[in-house]
């Protein structure tokens, strides 16, 4: 009985190693950070455009259809992939190569939001939500746009990294398609953007599972229900960061969004600039530094770039909210507390 005991664990044992995903490591003779551009319309020539929504290939005589994909393998990596829905922030994208992640960012169609972004008054449906799931996946989820699967963020994704592991096989992209190629393995993806593209990583991870999302200024679909539906991904996988004087505060959307969302379940609202990494393992960070008293400055001021708040020597003061943001693990949570009572959850009554 004992031999067969130990025979039964030994094969047991024999059968979890092959199963299990070796850690991904990088083999590069010449390590460096990886800067890779390519057109979505000569990827996949089952790429199309749809100038309705203002989604094509070229505007003002320049392509717009250019897709970016970045990696550093002088960085131990994460095997983490981080798709960014928003246009393209070469700032951030060293930051998050540098932390160890891999990162793209797709030509999806998100041009529909100038165009279809009326958002009914009155009514429990679904509006907004319906089109960015359907500009996220390719699938048939809303009656106001015809987006097929090519055109989708998903798909585009998948061509996009399989593209990279052809053309970039030092980042070792391949540890991010599926065996049987068909999709990503979107356990390992974190979806992420700013405004608008924060609001449709938030609605793609409530359908898929994801590694996690990371939100700047938003989300928002202030009068819609999806926020709250049952989310594939865990409301611990959901962080956030907005400056408190971006009108999404001032109109109860972030922290509607986030309530609903459940990261209250997870820690307080946190001033980072009145507190240390790893700001009490919360998922709502906030900041109320300095941008000259400017809303749209401070809407863009969650992100790297030019609206950043930065001290007297140059430096982003952020560094460590955005890194917490990528990298902090998400089973170290704070402590959950009781929703704000001066959030107004249903803006419809307005």
């Amino acid at each position: 009985m004992i031999r067969h005991a130990v025979a039964f664990a030994l094969v047991l044992a024999s059968a979890t190693n092959v199963l299990a995903a070796p850690p991904l490591k990088f083999q590069d003779s010449k390590p460096q950070r990886y800067d890779l551009t390519a057109r979505a319309s000569e990827i996949d020539s089952r790429a199309k455009e749809h100038p309705e929504i203002d989604f094509v290939f070229n505007k003002n005589g320049k392509p717009s259809d250019v897709e970016h994909a970045c990696v550093d393998t002088r960085v131990a990596p994460r095997g983490k992939l981080v798709i960014w829905l928003m246009g393209h922030n070469q700032q951030l994208f060293e930051r998050l190569s540098g932390y160890g992640l891999h990162a793209i960012q797709v030509h999806y169609a998100n041009g529909w939001f100038g165009k279809l972004n009326k958002e009914p008054p009155t009514g429990p449906g679904e509006y907004l939500g319906k089109i960015r799931l359907e500009a996220a996946t390719g699938e048939d989820f809303s009656d106001a746009i015809d987006i097929p699967k090519p055109d989708g963020m998903q798909e585009r994704a998948l061509q996009l990294v399989k593209w990279a592991a052809k053309k970039n096989p030092e980042g070792r992209w391949q540890h991010f398609i599926s065996k049987d190629g068909h999709g990503l393995n979107w356990e390992d993806v974190i979806v992420s953007g700013i405004s608008q593209g924060s609001t449709t990583a938030a609605r793609f991870a409530i359908h898929q599972k994801v590694d996690r999302v990371v939100m700047l200024s938003g989300p928002r679909d202030q009068l819609e229900p999806w926020q709250a539906m049952p989310s594939a991904t865990p409301s611990n996988r959901f962080f956030g960061f907005t400056h408190i004087l971006d009108g999404g505060w001032s109109g109860d959307h972030y922290c509607r969004s986030w309530i609903m969302l459940g990261m209250h379940k997870h820690g307080p609202l946190v001033d980072v600039d009145q507190s240390k990494p790893p700001f009490e393992n919360s998922r709502r960070l906030i900041t109320n530094a300095d941008v000259k008293k400017d809303a749209n400055r401070a809407h863009n001021a969650s992100q790297p770039g030019g609206a950043a708040v930065k001290n007297d020597k140059g430096e982003f003061i952020h560094e460590a909210v955005w890194r917490y943001l990528y990298t902090h693990p998400v089973d170290e949570v704070g402590t959950q507390v009781t929703p704000e009572g001066d959030c107004q959850l249903d803006l419809r009554k307005k």
